[in-house]
């Protein structure tokens, strides 16, 4: 599931998947480093070297599906923090689904 979240005070829309990330599985930093996501590029090009160091790059495998189960709510999570809101009702109800945000009542 694709969810548009939208900058209240820049009006820019972000696409973000909900979900397995698939590109953080076969390419572990690198989409964060595309979407912009500095703190957990950091993050994942620290643990991907010291864990390839001690291991000959097979704990680098296993950090990359460990997180490619997580990322994308850790992505989501950042932006909400951030300010961004659900540009859509769509993408507001599957966020509510999610658990991400609460319900409106």
């Amino acid at each position: 599931m694709i969810i548009n979240l939208s900058n209240p005070v820049t009006k820019q829309v972000k696409q973000a998947k909900v979900g397995f990330s698939w590109t953080t599985f076969f390419w572990g930093f690198w989409p964060a480093l595309f979407r912009g996501d500095w703190k957990w590029f950091a993050i994942l090009i620290a643990i991907d070297i010291v864990t390839g160091a001690f291991t000959l790059g097979i704990g680098t495998g296993i950090a990359n599906i460990i997180f490619a189960f997580i990322y994308n709510k850790l992505y989501i999570n950042d932006l909400l923090t951030a300010g961004w809101k659900p540009a859509d009702k769509n993408s507001e109800q599957i966020l509510i689904n999610n658990g991400f945000i609460a319900a409106n009542n």
